[in-house]
């Protein structure tokens, strides 16, 4: 399979210099805004890159069935409905009624839906029934696909947290001997590295500098939701827990659980864009993206291996279940709290707080030299 991980990266690579002069010449870029930090244009073709090479390769290296055939499906829809978004910024209503179609499509002709929650209140599983089933699975999904799309936010960012989640979720899969699952998720994370690295400029520069889009971060949401349903829920290739699928997402979960309680407390759409996201608040209390991103991204690790911890020694669903619900506690009550702790904290180092809603970025007085170039927030 050597041949295929290298085909994957080079396949990849190439294909974001070539769509890059593409998006260029038809104005798929973003561009700066009051939100968006970044200089000049930037071509969004980082999804529409990774989803044409991960069709490619899985056509090549995977065994073709109806689930691959149905996954490409899907996931085309969502790439080209992405990929007009970025474009003409289509309503997210709109975008909505696609994803719950998309979901819809998962459960009426694949089969694949969130009926079996597991051991969470005790000693029985907790069955769902045909309805509720369906309308949780379309909750899922599209709580997935949004929740990765709110964390594009600084460079390298959802590349890395894509990461994290999909080589957990190989590790899982390949130890307990679903070889097909665990090459798809370290396919997908081959086909992402060509792009991380652009992203943050490596080893290039920001002259060839490239975004992911709402093309790649649909995509990346719907692939790990997809994967979390196979295997939590499917009887032939069941791999781990369901609750375990928590803590595989936790970070952009909780941050997005988050971000839209707040909204509706303040009597604003949960969908509205902000500047009050985790690397946000990493930024106000002072971190360099690059910092923000190592910090997020290590915080996403630790939570994906307690996950799999538990997961691998047996530990009781409802007790990681409830832990996980602490966690998300707390989480909650820190960012709730946090323009008081960033207080704090400045005043302990004898810096003023930072206002995170100033047109200038929070971080300017970081990033100023740098000139660092940010995606575009969700």
């Amino acid at each position: 399979m050597d041949i295929a991980y290298s085909f994957v990266f080079l396949c990849s690579l190439g294909s974001l210099f070539i769509f890059r002069k593409v998006a260029k010449r038809i104005g798929l870029v973003d561009k700066p805004n009051e939100r968006k930090h970044h200089q000049g244009v930037i071509p969004l073709v980082g999804g529409i890159s990774i989803f044409m090479t991960l069709c490619i390769s899985f056509l090549m290296f995977l065994p073709i069935n109806d689930n691959l055939t149905m996954f490409l499906g899907c996931g085309f829809v969502l790439v080209v409905i992405g990929a007009l978004d970025d474009y003409y910024d289509i309503s997210f209503k709109f975008r909505l009624v696609v994803q719950a179609a998309i979901s819809l499509f998962m459960i009426l002709q694949g089969g694949h839906s969130l009926h079996n929650l597991g051991y969470l209140m005790g000693n029985e599983t907790l069955q769902l029934s045909p309805i509720v089933s369906g309308i949780i699975t379309i909750l899922g999904v599209i709580g997935a696909i949004n929740a990765f799309n709110m964390v594009d936010g600084i460079d390298g960012l959802l590349g890395g947290l894509a990461s994290v989640t999909f080589g957990a979720l190989g590790f899982v899969f390949y130890t307990n001997g679903n070889h097909h699952l665990a090459t798809f998720c370290f396919l997908f994370v081959t086909a992402m590295v060509p792009y991380i690295l652009l992203n943050l400029g490596i080893p290039l520069g920001r002259r060839f500098k490239v975004f992911m889009g709402d093309a790649g971060s649909v995509l990346i949401g719907f692939s790990v939701v997809w994967l979390l349903i196979r295997g939590t829920q499917d009887q032939s290739i069941i791999t781990f827990k369901p609750v375990t699928a928590l803590w595989l997402i936790a970070i952009p979960l909780m941050d997005m659980a988050t971000i839209m309680i707040r909204r509706m407390r303040k009597g604003q759409s949960p969908f509205k864009p902000d500047r009050e996201h985790l690397h946000h608040i990493c930024q106000r209390i002072g971190l360099s993206p690059t910092v923000s991103l190592l910090v997020i991204c290590t915080s996403a690790t630790i939570m994906a291996a307690i996950g799999i911890w538990s997961d691998l020694n047996g530990i009781s669903e409802s007790v990681m279940f409830i832990s996980f619900l602490a966690v998300f506690t707390l989480y909650f009550l820190v960012i709730s709290y946090i323009w008081r702790i960033t207080t704090f904290i400045h005043h302990i180092f004898g810096q003023p707080a930072r206002p995170l809603d100033n047109a200038k970025d929070c971080t300017a007085d970081n990033i100023n030299l740098e000139k660092t170039q940010t995606e575009s927030d969700s």
